[in-house]
């Protein structure tokens, strides 16, 4: 079950109101590294989550719900950046440099068939759940595994995007209300980093957890190339780091190079059956 409160998690203040970083901000809702995407991959996670102790599921369920609450900010922050949107061609501000830069440059009527155009016309100048491009968001970014390791990772990588992300946005960003907000959002992702890395320390740390699943007996694993950098050019050469010598992350192997060659056959498949479709001279 889930509560509402109609009040903003945090202030959404714009000064001067940017139809251009609109279409930014809708990365930040809709895109692969938005809040769409850690939203329901936290709710996901949650609901799958198996285990005697069920903290993890209460503190995944906390934080997607926090998310909601970004979606909403984010929202909001597009619907007040797209107050200055010409609703049709024959306003003044369709020509203007603001509006003409998110509609096309020099070609504002032509280009107005685009994402702020749709926006007018589906949303009616607020926000809509896609990318920058206009792209929907259709959940294919979700990682739901059901192994808490493999998804406490999962959501690092999620949080160091979608940090990336705020930071450009920052970055872009002239209205000191978005660089407030987008503030606000960047410390956020810190604490959430952050947040996913003590659930792995929690369990005994990255030795204790990985390789993913820890539940598979390593000694059913081929031992010769489990901890082997594979050299796949034709000379040998390879950049040396971390990963080629010493001890494994893991702690439980030992890192090494090993230039590849090919190990198997070429494979050859039977003829075509007759009733393929393909050519008669493929059939053998």
């Amino acid at each position: 079950m889930y509560y509402h409160d109609s009040r903003l998690q945090y202030p959404v203040r714009v000064t001067e109101p940017d139809p251009a970083f609109a279409r930014s901000l809708q990365q930040a809702i809709g895109g692969v590294e938005g809040e769409i995407r850690v939203c329901m991959q936290y709710f996901f996670q949650a609901w799958n989550n198996r285990a005697p102790n069920n903290k993890y599921r209460d503190m995944l369920l906390h934080t997607a719900t926090e998310e909601i609450s970004h979606i909403e900010m984010l929202a909001t922050a597009v619907a007040m950046n797209l107050e200055k949107a010409p609703t049709h061609l024959q306003e003044e501000g369709a020509a203007d440099k603001l509006v003409g830069a998110v509609m096309g440059g020099d070609r504002p009527r032509q280009a107005i068939e685009g994402m702020i155009h749709k926006q007018i016309l589906s949303a009616g100048l607020g926000a809509m759940p896609i990318d920058s491009d206009g792209v929907p968001f259709d959940m294919s970014h979700i990682y739901a595994s059901g192994n808490i390791a493999a998804d406490m990772t999962a959501n690092i990588a999620a949080e160091s995007t979608g940090r990336v992300l705020a930071v450009r946005l920052y970055n872009q960003a002239h209205d000191e209300g978005m660089r407030d907000l987008l503030s606000f959002l960047i410390a956020r992702d810190t604490m959430h980093q952050n947040q996913w890395l003590s659930v792995i320390e929690e369990l005994g740390g990255f030795q204790a957890q990985f390789p993913i699943p820890n539940s598979f007996p390593q000694a059913m694993e081929n031992q010769e190339f489990n901890y082997s950098y594979f050299v796949t050019s034709t000379d040998g050469t390879y950049p040396e780091g971390r990963w080629t010598n010493g001890q494994s992350i893991d702690g439980k192997g030992e890192f090494k190079p090993h230039q590849v060659e090919p190990m198997g056959e070429e494979p050859v498949l039977g003829p075509a059956r007759p009733d393929s479709g393909n050519q008669k001279e493929q059939m053998g």
